[in-house]
């Protein structure tokens, strides 16, 4: 393991925003971090990074204890955080010198991997320019390549698309499968399920601070393959609807957001005719399907919440 985290405890107060979280993270795979917003994911980056330290338990980095002391880790390390951190009055590689000074590069060197990072991110033709005028995609671009220009062992990225077109997101997540082929680590997170799936070897899922379940794909896949999944949108979404599907012998969960809901059950619950009579009940259905599973129902099924919740810790 190129690092993890055993039994790790954080709190902010009387809130606890890690509960004895274990993570491991395998040499050369991309691990996608899941978990609805106050899972503590981004709590669990700072203390893997060494941005903060850990109230108990034990982080392990390149075989070294992380605390926030250790530069020699943490200089091995990228980090793509959720805000563009890039001076806009420098130009672009004007600010990867600068972060790769910041890792202890300098001549040769620091020339050399400035050019190697703009070729790999597609922004050679605008070395020269200050990213102020840049659209959100090439802003993105460029805060990734300034994580990379030290070539660092273990890239983690936080919520590294938000806001972008869809060409500028594909273009990312293109990239970073290209930085896990030539052997960096990859640690990431995301609110787009389908990115996490698209690219990820290994997925951890987190809920109150803690792992809750992880493997691959398939792997998750399998613990919910005696589930059915029915989605519908109520022409008059109330609280009374909500209660009665959850009232449904069988039924797991319920999900609504605004009038659409998301009905969890057993498989072979026959729970489909009583959730129509109900909703028929309750003012109407406007539209109504079952689907087969995927990451987003491995996730609803083990944390019972969306991924788009409001509020992260």
């Amino acid at each position: 393991m190129i690092a993890s985290m055993k039994n790790v405890v954080k709190r902010y107060g009387d809130t606890v925003a890690l509960d004895h979280l274990n993570l491991d993270i395998a040499e050369g795979e991309i691990l996608g971090l899941l978990g609805p917003n106050g899972a503590g994911k981004t709590t669990a980056i700072k203390v893997l990074c060494g941005l903060i330290n850990a109230d108990a338990g034990e982080v392990q980095v390149f075989g070294q204890t992380q605390n926030m002391h250790n530069l020699k880790t943490r200089q091995q390390m990228g980090l793509v955080t959720q805000e563009i951190t890039i001076f806009t009055d420098l130009s672009v590689s004007e600010n990867l010198r600068y972060f790769g000074g910041l890792y202890g590069l300098s001549g040769a060197e620091l020339s050399a991997n400035v050019k190697e990072v703009l070729d790999f991110v597609e922004l050679s033709e605008f070395a020269k320019k200050r990213p102020k005028t840049f659209s959100g995609g090439m802003q993105r671009r460029l805060n990734i390549a300034c994580a990379l220009v030290h070539k660092p062992k273990l890239v983690i990225m936080d919520e590294p698309t938000v806001g972008i077109d869809p060409q500028s997101r594909n273009h990312i997540l293109e990239s970073v499968k290209k930085i896990a082929q030539n052997g960096t680590t990859v640690i990431y997170t995301s609110h787009y399920m389908e990115e996490v799936q698209a690219i990820s070897n290994r997925i951890s899922i987190m809920d109150a601070g803690r792992t809750i379940a992880e493997g691959s794909l398939d792997e998750l896949m399998g613990r919910i393959q005696y589930e059915d999944r029915i989605h519908l949108t109520a022409a008059l979404p109330s609280d009374t609807l909500t209660e009665e599907l959850k009232a449904i012998s069988g039924v797991k969960h319920v999900v609504v957001s605004d009038n659409q809901y998301t009905i969890v059950s057993g498989a072979d619950s026959g729970n489909v005719n009583r959730i129509m009579e109900i909703a028929q009940r309750n003012g109407g259905v406007t539209s109504f399907s079952e689907d087969k599973p995927n990451l987003e129902d491995v996730f609803l099924t083990l944390t019972g919440k969306c991924l788009r919740d409001e509020g992260e810790v």
